[in-house]
C-alpha cells in the first residue's frame, strides 16, 4: 500500500517536518495509555498537538491481523486505514486519516496511522454516566443521533463489528447532535442482512445499561424509520441479549 497523506493536512505536516514515515516513527512522545502487546508485537497511541491542529498518532510493530487475503498477516492499522477510507467514500461519519504508511524492515512490519483528534466531541460512554441528569430533549436528541448513525452505516451495507458506546462520538449542534464512529478495524460488509444488523446493534444496547426500554425504542424508531417493525426488532434484540448474558 502506498503512503497516504490527506491534502487537508499536508501543509501543516510539511511545516512541522512530519510529512514522512521516518519523521513520525522517530518522534518522541508520551503514550496516552499502555501499549497493546497482543498478536506477537506492540501497538501504541500518542497525542500530537501541532498548534492549530491536533492528532492521534498510532505506531505499531509486528501487530498483525491474518485473513484469507493476508494469510501471513498485515498491520492492523492497514485494515483500519482501508476502512476509514471506505467510510469516507460511503458517507459514513467517522474519524479521518491524515497520514498512513507501513514499512518492512529486518524482522519487523511497522505501520503508522495519524488521525485527526476529535476535540469537541465526547463518546457516548461519557454521556451515559450522567444520563439520568440530562434534560429530556437532550436524551432524545442523543438517541436519535445514534439511531441515525446506525441506519446510515447499515444502509450502505457495512457493519461496524464493535458498535459500543466508547466508539460512538457525539457533538451538540444547533439542530441536535452529530455522531460519528471510531475504531474501524473490525468493520466488514453486511453479509447476512437482518442477522448482521441485529448482531451489530445488540452490543450497544447491552452496554448502554442506563437506557430504559423507552429509550431503546426511541433509538429503534429512528433506525428503522418504520414503527410497524419496532416490536419484532425489540424482541429479536432482547433474545440475542439474553443468549449473550447466559454465556
Amino acid at each position: 500500500m502506498k503512503d497516504f497523506m490527506a491534502a487537508e493536512d499536508r501543509e501543516i505536516l510539511v511545516r512541522h517536518g512530519l510529512a514522512d514515515f521516518d519523521a513520525l516513527w522517530n518522534l518522541r512522545l508520551e503514550a496516552v495509555d499502555e501499549p497493546n502487546v497482543e498478536r506477537g508485537g506492540w501497538s501504541s497511541v500518542y497525542r500530537l498537538d501541532l498548534g492549530e491542529a491536533a492528532y492521534y498518532l498510532k505506531r505499531q510493530s509486528n501487530h498483525l491481523a491474518r485473513s484469507l487475503q493476508h494469510p501471513l498477516g498485515e498491520p492492523t492499522f492497514a485494515r483500519e486505514f482501508r476502512n476509514i477510507q471506505r467510510y469516507r467514500e460511503l458517507g459514513i461519519p467517522a474519524l479521518q486519516a491524515a497520514f498512513f504508511a507501513e514499512r518492512q524492515v529486518p524482522g519487523e512490519q511497522r505501520a503508522v496511522l495519524l488521525t485527526r483528534a476529535l476535540d469537541g466531541w465526547q463518546d457516548l460512554d461519557q454521556w451515559l454516566q450522567g444520563w439520568a441528569t440530562l434534560a429530556a430533549d437532550v436524551r432524545l436528541a442523543i438517541l436519535k443521533a445514534c439511531g441515525e448513525l446506525a441506519r446510515r452505516l447499515h444502509s450502505v451495507g457495512q457493519m461496524h463489528g464493535c458498535f459500543y458506546p466508547k466508539h460512538i462520538f457525539l457533538r451538540e449542534t444547533p439542530n441536535g447532535f452529530a455522531a460519528q464512529l471510531i475504531d474501524l478495524e473490525k468493520t466488514r460488509p453486511l453479509l447476512f442482512g437482518q442477522r448482521d444488523r441485529i448482531k451489530d446493534l445488540e452490543p450497544l444496547l447491552r452496554r448502554a445499561n442506563a437506557w430504559s426500554e423507552a429509550d431503546v425504542r426511541e433509538l429503534l424508531a429512528t433506525y428503522l424509520d418504520d414503527s410497524d417493525d419496532l416490536d419484532r426488532w425489540w424482541q429479536r434484540l432482547g433474545a440475542r441479549r439474553r443468549r449473550k448474558e447466559i454465556r
